[in-house]
């Protein structure tokens, strides 16, 4: 993410032309897209640093491209749709979106959710962002998870959190606490996108001896490293 380019896949030519006006007055160049068919290749060769996606769009639909997104990069994106219940919210955190805002929506919003998410992507030293543990590095440096030398696959919101716990070792957080710190805004309703997540990380990691990612019953979760 070495440009400052954000790229707005969405059908309507209005919203695109709205966003886009906002965007470039908030300094941002701006690429659009209009249908799912276009979309991965519109990314591939703009390589932007994030994504605003519709989930309603003609050819492929926003979840089965931010799906093809994350096999490949870890860019930040936000989903736009006009359904704004918690079953979509839950679906796009878990399929690995970073914020999601519900149509009809404020434009100077749109732009300053834009500019935090890109924050919690800023770039830091790299002794800031790799966490070494015995047998386990964390890294978000190269998104990376190395478990006895070797490394596991893992999406960038698992990651994220691994990271974010394991950083913090010996404090517990809860759910709540969690969707805000690692994905970045206030979440309203269902919070088990977090269970589920850490449901994924332990059954990679399993357990050890050193370090535990434990559950805190009635409150949260919490990294405990044993000395």
């Amino acid at each position: 993410m070495d440009n400052n380019t954000i790229l707005v896949i969405d059908d309507d030519r209005n919203i695109l032309a709205i966003i886009e006006l906002y965007l470039k007055k908030a300094g941002f160049q701006v690429a659009t897209c209009t249908t799912g068919y276009e979309a991965m290749q519109a990314f591939r060769n703009t390589k932007p640093t994030l994504v605003v996606l519709d989930v309603m769009l003609p050819g492929k639909d926003g979840w089965t491209i931010l799906h093809e997104i994350r096999q490949e990069s870890a860019t930040p994106v936000i989903m736009l749709t006009a359904k704004g219940d918690t079953g979509e919210r839950v679906r796009g955190l878990e399929l690995g979106a970073d914020d999601y805002i519900a149509k009809p929506f404020d434009s100077n919003e749109l732009v300053a959710r834009i500019k935090a998410v890109l924050r919690r992507f800023a770039p830091s030293a790299e002794s800031e962002r790799t966490i070494n543990l015995p047998d386990l590095s964390v890294s978000l440096e190269n998104y990376s998870v190395v478990l006895d030398g070797e490394q596991i696959e893992m999406p960038p919101k698992e990651i994220e959190l691994l990271y974010f716990l394991a950083s913090h070792s010996g404090r517990v957080f809860t759910r709540e606490q969690l969707l805000e710190q690692v994905w970045g805004f206030d979440f309203f309703g269902d919070s088990r996108t977090v269970d589920v997540h850490v449901k994924r990380i332990r059954e990679k990691l399993g357990e050890r001896e050193n370090w535990q990612l434990r559950t805190v019953w009635g409150v949260g979760y919490k990294f405990d490293v044993r000395s």
